[in-house]
Protein backbone atom coordinates (compact mmCIF):
# COMPACT_ATOMS: atom_id res chain seq x y z
CA UNK A 1 0.00 0.00 0.00
CA UNK A 2 1.48 3.61 -0.50
CA UNK A 3 4.06 2.70 -2.88
CA UNK A 4 6.72 5.65 -3.61
CA UNK A 5 6.23 7.93 -7.01
CA UNK A 6 9.30 6.64 -8.56
CA UNK A 7 7.49 2.69 -8.94
CA UNK A 8 4.29 4.47 -9.30
CA UNK A 9 4.69 7.01 -12.23
CA UNK A 10 0.81 6.50 -13.08
CA UNK A 11 -0.33 7.04 -9.77
CA UNK A 12 -1.60 10.36 -8.14
CA UNK A 13 0.65 11.76 -5.30
CA UNK A 14 -0.92 10.84 -1.35
CA UNK A 15 -3.42 13.00 -0.17
CA UNK A 16 -1.00 13.73 3.10
CA UNK A 17 2.26 11.63 3.19
CA UNK A 18 4.93 13.38 0.61
CA UNK A 19 6.56 11.17 -2.03
CA UNK A 20 4.30 8.39 -1.88
CA UNK A 21 1.39 7.72 -3.98
CA UNK A 22 -2.31 6.32 -3.50
CA UNK A 23 -1.73 2.82 -4.96
CA UNK A 24 -2.24 -0.74 -3.35
CA UNK A 25 -2.38 -4.33 -4.27
CA UNK A 26 -4.55 -7.27 -3.84
CA UNK A 27 -2.34 -10.66 -2.36
CA UNK A 28 -3.98 -14.27 -2.29
CA UNK A 29 -1.88 -17.09 -0.76
CA UNK A 30 1.42 -14.65 -1.18
CA UNK A 31 0.92 -14.16 -5.26
CA UNK A 32 -0.05 -10.38 -6.07
CA UNK A 33 -3.23 -10.51 -8.37
CA UNK A 34 -4.54 -7.08 -8.89
CA UNK A 35 -2.94 -3.79 -9.21
CA UNK A 36 -4.88 -0.42 -8.07
CA UNK A 37 -4.52 3.26 -8.13
CA UNK A 38 -6.08 6.98 -8.26
CA UNK A 39 -5.13 7.79 -11.82
CA UNK A 40 -2.65 10.84 -12.01
CA UNK A 41 -4.83 13.55 -14.00
CA UNK A 42 -2.39 16.83 -13.62
CA UNK A 43 -0.48 16.37 -16.61
CA UNK A 44 2.24 19.03 -15.27
CA UNK A 45 3.24 16.42 -13.08
CA UNK A 46 2.57 13.66 -15.40
CA UNK A 47 5.58 15.41 -17.69
CA UNK A 48 7.70 15.63 -14.59
CA UNK A 49 6.97 11.79 -13.45
CA UNK A 50 7.86 10.43 -17.15
CA UNK A 51 11.36 13.17 -16.58
CA UNK A 52 12.43 11.16 -13.63
CA UNK A 53 12.14 7.69 -15.23
CA UNK A 54 13.76 8.86 -18.62
CA UNK A 55 16.75 9.24 -16.10
CA UNK A 56 16.69 6.25 -14.32
CA UNK A 57 16.39 4.37 -17.34
CA UNK A 58 19.53 6.46 -18.18
CA UNK A 59 21.12 5.00 -15.27
CA UNK A 60 20.22 1.59 -16.20
CA UNK A 61 16.75 0.79 -14.61
CA UNK A 62 15.39 -1.26 -17.41
CA UNK A 63 11.66 -1.03 -16.08
CA UNK A 64 11.17 2.80 -16.38
CA UNK A 65 9.02 3.83 -18.75
CA UNK A 66 10.00 6.89 -21.00
CA UNK A 67 7.64 10.19 -21.66
CA UNK A 68 4.65 9.15 -23.74
CA UNK A 69 3.70 12.15 -25.20
CA UNK A 70 0.53 11.08 -26.87
CA UNK A 71 -1.00 10.56 -22.71
CA UNK A 72 0.36 14.13 -21.60
CA UNK A 73 -1.13 15.65 -24.43
CA UNK A 74 -4.64 13.53 -23.79
CA UNK A 75 -4.34 14.91 -20.01
CA UNK A 76 -4.45 18.11 -21.47
CA UNK A 77 -7.50 18.05 -22.52
CA UNK A 78 -8.47 16.82 -19.19
CA UNK A 79 -9.30 13.79 -17.23
CA UNK A 80 -11.60 13.47 -14.35
CA UNK A 81 -10.63 11.89 -11.10
CA UNK A 82 -9.97 8.41 -12.07
CA UNK A 83 -9.08 5.16 -10.22
CA UNK A 84 -9.21 1.57 -11.22
CA UNK A 85 -8.23 -1.75 -10.61
CA UNK A 86 -6.32 -4.37 -12.89
CA UNK A 87 -6.74 -7.94 -12.76
CA UNK A 88 -3.89 -10.03 -15.03
CA UNK A 89 -5.22 -13.40 -15.83
CA UNK A 90 -1.41 -14.34 -16.47
CA UNK A 91 -1.43 -13.78 -12.33
CA UNK A 92 -5.18 -15.24 -11.81
CA UNK A 93 -3.69 -18.28 -13.88
CA UNK A 94 -0.49 -18.23 -11.82
CA UNK A 95 -2.69 -17.98 -8.44
CA UNK A 96 -5.20 -21.05 -9.62
CA UNK A 97 -2.10 -23.52 -10.79
CA UNK A 98 -0.17 -22.49 -8.05
CA UNK A 99 2.64 -21.20 -10.36
CA UNK A 100 5.74 -19.71 -8.75
CA UNK A 101 7.01 -17.86 -11.55
CA UNK A 102 4.91 -15.53 -13.96
CA UNK A 103 7.04 -17.52 -17.28
CA UNK A 104 5.13 -20.65 -16.16
CA UNK A 105 1.92 -19.53 -17.53
CA UNK A 106 2.42 -17.33 -19.94
CA UNK A 107 0.49 -18.55 -23.49
CA UNK A 108 3.33 -16.64 -25.60
CA UNK A 109 6.54 -16.90 -23.90
CA UNK A 110 9.30 -14.53 -25.28
CA UNK A 111 11.84 -17.21 -26.90
CA UNK A 112 14.69 -14.82 -27.40
CA UNK A 113 16.32 -12.57 -25.11
CA UNK A 114 16.25 -9.39 -25.06
CA UNK A 115 20.17 -9.01 -25.09
CA UNK A 116 20.53 -10.94 -28.28
CA UNK A 117 22.12 -14.09 -26.70
CA UNK A 118 20.97 -17.23 -28.67
CA UNK A 119 20.12 -19.07 -24.98
CA UNK A 120 16.40 -19.46 -24.45
CA UNK A 121 15.15 -18.36 -21.09
CA UNK A 122 15.11 -21.49 -18.93
CA UNK A 123 11.54 -21.01 -17.36
CA UNK A 124 10.01 -19.86 -20.82
CA UNK A 125 11.73 -23.01 -22.31
CA UNK A 126 10.49 -25.18 -19.83
CA UNK A 127 7.24 -24.00 -20.75
CA UNK A 128 7.20 -24.70 -24.22
CA UNK A 129 6.58 -28.62 -25.19
CA UNK A 130 9.61 -29.67 -27.11
CA UNK A 131 8.96 -32.23 -30.26
CA UNK A 132 10.62 -35.60 -29.71
CA UNK A 133 13.13 -36.88 -31.46
CA UNK A 134 13.78 -37.94 -34.52
CA UNK A 135 13.96 -41.42 -35.29
CA UNK A 136 15.54 -42.86 -38.06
Amino acid sequence: MDHPEIMSPLSKWHRSIPGLTERFELFACQKEIVNAYTELNDPVVQRERFAQQTQEKAKGDDEAQPVDENFCTALEYGLPPTGGWGLGIDRLTMFLTDSANIKEVLFFPAMKPDDGSSKPDSAAAAAVPQPPPCKD
